[in-house]
């Protein structure tokens, strides 16, 4: 029955966007909101709508209905509700969340006094209505306790790290700086893949990498078998400090981009990196170190400087050889968090620029929480371990 009606639903939604195009994608929305709130109460409730079944452990009482305003215009939804009033559709909150993050932080930008008409009527139409400073800080409030909750949550045993970061433009004192959004990722023993933590400073670099980065061992960190990152000096000078005796994986994405610096002719760039390329794809340590051997004897003369470089430099990507040939390619770049905030910079893009840094941190952590309950739920593991 459960199924039925879900099918009915996406349905009626695809019915909506042919018949009138995007001008409905709001109601095409509220249809599939509605139906996975219904679908997540049958759940809960161990028994779809009208089944007689031994398990269940309440019965559903009706709907709440609920105005929700978001980038799409307002969604009509109707809330499903539980005897006992203990059930709320998780559904429903997680696309909040982000949603409310984004909202302020253009709501602050407003209230602030230093955005424009343009970001003054996108308020007005997200909110529905004009936004008073104590409606945005009792609001920012709210999120804060929850976002500050997950970031600073007990974290276990990790064997995998990969680290990484980003800029955002954020105000301060008049200027507009750029404040570094530090991401540490992981791969825990069960396979499956987690953000650890968060971080938005507009210290120095060092500074704020070690502060990151024991926080991280202050919530528990353990267990930590390898470090992936690129070179960063701030970044490489904070994790000897902090993860001295793991061994380190220097992202070879980011070795191949550093090796073009050394070519000498754009003529020779091709070569160069289908030589690098085929080091980093030798079937173990002792064929890499033979290959770059090779590398180093035909570009001695005709490149020195890349020589000299690939000498000092290729081996810090040779780490991963120490690891399951099953989980090097995972392990051998930092694409993991890459692609993490390509999905952050996507959606920040919309608020441009921000006020404040919690500003940013309430964004970004918003964001990075959704994506990390996403993997944390998935069935598919990231990586396999054979103990």
């Amino acid at each position: 029955m459960a199924q039925q009606l879900e099918n009915r639903s996406i349905d009626d939604a695809v019915e909506l966007l042919k018949t009138n195009g995007f001008d409905a994608l709001a109601d095409a929305v509220t249809v599939l909101l509605n139906s996975a709130m219904v679908a997540e109460r049958s759940q809960y409730l161990g028994a779809a709508p009208y089944e007689r079944c031994a398990t269940r452990v309440s019965y559903a009482n009706g709907f709440k209905d609920k105005t929700l305003k978001t980038r799409l215009g307002a969604l009509e939804l109707k809330v499903p509700q539980t005897r006992e009033s203990e059930f709320y559709p998780q559904s429903l909150e997680k696309g909040l969340r982000s949603e409310r993050a984004l909202l302020l932080a253009i709501a602050e930008m407003y209230v602030q006094g230093v955005s424009t008409r343009r970001v003054k009527r996108i308020v007005e139409e997200l909110c529905g209505m004009e936004v008073s400073s104590t409606q945005v800080s009792r609001a920012a409030s709210e999120l804060d306790e929850l976002l500050n909750a997950w970031r600073t949550r007990p974290l276990g045993r990790y064997r995998y790290i990969i680290l990484d970061a980003q800029y955002e433009k954020v105000r301060q004192g008049g200027q507009v700086l750029d404040a570094a959004v530090l991401i540490a990722c992981g791969v825990g023993s069960d396979g499956k893949r987690d953000v650890l933590g968060i971080s938005v400073s507009l210290s120095e670099a060092e500074v704020h990498w070690r502060q990151f980065l024991s926080s991280l061992k202050d919530r528990g960190l353990h267990g930590v078998e390898l470090v992936t990152s690129d070179a960063h000096e701030g970044l490489a000078a904070a994790r000897k400090a902090v993860f001295g005796g793991v061994p380190w994986q220097r992202c070879q994405f980011h070795l191949q981009q550093n090796a073009g610096q050394y070519v000498p002719s754009m003529n020779m760039r091709a070569v160069v990196a289908a030589d690098i390329r085929a080091i980093f794809n030798a079937p173990d340590q002792e064929e890499a170190e033979h290959l770059l051997s090779k590398f180093l004897v035909r570009y001695r003369d005709s490149a020195p400087k890349l020589a000299d470089w690939a000498e000092e430099n290729l081996p810090q990507g040779f780490a991963v050889f120490n690891f399951p040939s099953t989980h090097r390619r995972r392990l051998r770049t930092t694409n993991l968090v890459e692609r993490l905030n390509e999905e952050i910079r996507r959606r920040t893009r919309v608020a441009r620029l921000f006020p404040n840094e919690a500003s940013c941190l309430r964004l970004v952590t918003a964001i990075v929480m959704e994506i990390a309950e996403e993997w944390q739920t998935a069935e598919k593991r990231y990586l396999t371990f054979s103990d």
